[in-house]
């Protein structure tokens, strides 16, 4: 018989939490002064921040629109921070995180500079235990992992790299003290959200840039200015409204989504539309403002890069350097908004290199050789983004019943219900985790925590030691992904959506396409069903019943 919770080096609390940034310490807020638990927070970061902490390139900044990129919990809160841009840079967010943390005592809940090795499900003691780096050990009854959409760093390893005498960073890993670029020849590989901001912000300062190119990016400008006060007076005008607008809309970005298609007016319209919505900025407006089509419609989207592509041609000055950077695929992936991007390539001191024609050969110990030219740099920026949605989780060694790891369940793909639980893993909770809606993250981050806060109270209100999704209920939940990302054109782009930019990582659909509105009405009648449909409470007694 197991003895975890009984041993003296292990510390007993209600809930381990993983995680720093908006889902983590809103997770901590709500189990510890909603539900009065106990809580054991972790992150393996420095301080609070999540991918604010960590993402610290130059140009790093939210491109979701900040009223609704942020908390709703606290009105008061709402009222008391003031914004100074429409889309704010890293330093804001993570003072304003930090900021959070302060307000609500959460920093003493937390443990930082900690990176969780293992979490084992003890089956005799239904308690999970979980070992830290640091040679610790906790037994919790409940566990919460809110580790990170885009937080698993992807650091490819290039032939030579070891050569090279100068300096490499990648941008989810940027030191925290400041790095000199001025007047230095600067190499960029990736052009995706962070390499497209470091490209636009560092093309002015360097000596010479280098931007090493694979695949082109369908890119509108962000308009960044001073946040609308009037628009945050109207919010807190009717702040309860607002906040329902944002939850049962499509994407929950806070703005006005478009309720017509773009098949139903002509051609001369669509464009139009659109070229108002790029003139006004923003990359998530562009794509949902517009039209409600452009994710499903072959015309919608076709009418949306058109727009694009005939501003990319009249920005760059090279016709050659323009057709490089004009993509062949769909508008199909998660929507990129900055400011000055394409200029960049008007300067003498910008070089594009198309590494699908002149793919790396490796680092020298001056530079990078591409194809048979090597280019000389003081230093590389890896811009190579993450293993998205499932990557954090699967990077801790994770055992539920029965033996069964979360690695080997998820060898093929990542199973969930709702994106929150899994089969097999009780009283495992996970915040944004895989097959969990396609929508902007904070306020959604919290509705899934006021869930799984409404789960755990019911779980100990009934006297229930466990509480998890059935088979059933997973599997059903995984058709309705998959049919709704099928009716949806981003199955046909590859992108890290689908986990196609990590080799070897199972090419499938990892998202619910069916609108945020939607996932709150789901969520709900679950809270309605008093977790009764599609769960099992002390799984070894439901199981043996069945």
């Amino acid at each position: 018989m197991s003895n975890v919770a009984t041993r003296p080096d292990v510390i007993e609390v209600d809930a381990v939490v993983i995680g720093g940034g908006f889902a983590g310490l809103y997770s901590v807020y709500a189990l510890r002064e909603n539900l009065g638990l106990t809580v054991q927070a972790f992150d393996n970061a420095g301080d609070v921040g999540g991918t604010w902490y960590w993402n610290r390139y130059p140009g790093a900044r939210s491109d979701t629109e900040v009223n609704a990129y942020c908390y709703f919990f606290d009105k008061a809160l709402y009222d008391d921070w003031k914004w100074s841009e429409r889309y704010p840079r890293q330093s804001e967010i993570l003072a304003y995180l930090g900021h959070v943390a302060d307000r609500y005592d959460l920093r003493r809940s937390y443990q930082f500079s900690t990176q969780i090795e293992s979490l084992l499900f003890d089956e005799e003691t239904d308690r999970w235990l979980v070992a830290t780096d640091k040679g610790q050990q906790f037994s919790a009854r409940f566990l919460i992992e809110a580790v990170g959409l885009l937080s698993a760093t992807n650091v490819p390893e290039f032939p030579g790299q070891e050569n090279f005498r100068g300096e490499i960073y990648h941008t989810a890993r940027w030191p925290h003290e400041e790095v000199e670029l001025a007047g230095k020849r600067v190499g960029v590989i990736g052009t995706g959200s962070s390499g497209i901001q470091v490209i636009s912000e560092i093309a002015p300062v360097v000596d010479h840039l280098t931007v090493f190119q694979r695949t082109p990016q369908w890119v509108v400008p962000s308009r960044h200015r001073p946040i609308d006060p009037e628009l945050i007076d109207r919010i807190r005008g009717d702040y309860e409204g607002y906040h329902r607008e944002v939850l049962y809309s499509t994407t929950a970005f806070g703005f006005e989504e478009s309720a017509v298609s773009a098949e139903s007016v002509d051609e001369a319209a669509r464009h139009e539309a659109f070229e108002k919505v790029y003139d006004d900025g923003g990359g998530f407006q562009y794509m949902f403002k517009a039209f409600n089509d452009v994710g499903t419609s072959l015309v919608a989207n076709k009418a949306a890069t058109d727009v694009i592509e005939k501003r990319i041609r009249e920005t760059v000055e090279d016709p050659i350097v323009a057709e490089l950077l004009v993509p062949t695929d769909l508008y199909a992936k998660r929507p990129l908004c900055c400011d000055n991007y394409y200029e960049a390539y008007n300067r003498a001191s910008t070089t594009l290199v198309d590494v699908k024609a002149d793919p790396i050969v490796e680092f020298t110990e001056k530079g990078i050789r591409a194809g048979d030219v090597e280019y000389e740099l003081d230093v590389i920026v890896l811009a190579t983004g993450f293993d998205a949605v499932s990557g954090n989780q699967l990077r801790i060694y994770q055992q539920g019943r029965n033996g069964l790891t979360l690695q080997d369940k998820w060898r093929d793909r990542a199973y969930t219900y709702l994106g929150m639980m899994t089969a097999d893993f009780p009283n495992m909770f996970m915040v944004y985790g895989p097959m969990g809606p396609f929508t902007n993250q904070p306020p959604v981050h919290e509705a899934q925590v006021n869930w799984i806060a409404d789960a755990i109270k019911h779980t100990i209100d009934t006297g229930a030691s466990t509480l998890e999704p059935t088979q059933k209920a997973e599997d059903d939940w995984m058709e309705l992904c998959d049919t709704g990302a099928a009716l949806t054109l981003f199955p046909k782009v590859n992108s890290w959506i689908n986990g196609a930019n990590i080799p070897g990582k199972p090419v499938v659909n990892y998202f619910f396409m069916g609108g945020m509105a939607a996932y709150m009405d789901l969520m709900d009648a679950d809270r309605a069903s008093e977790f009764g449909d599609h769960f099992l409470t002390d799984g070894h007694a439901a199981r043996v019943r069945a």
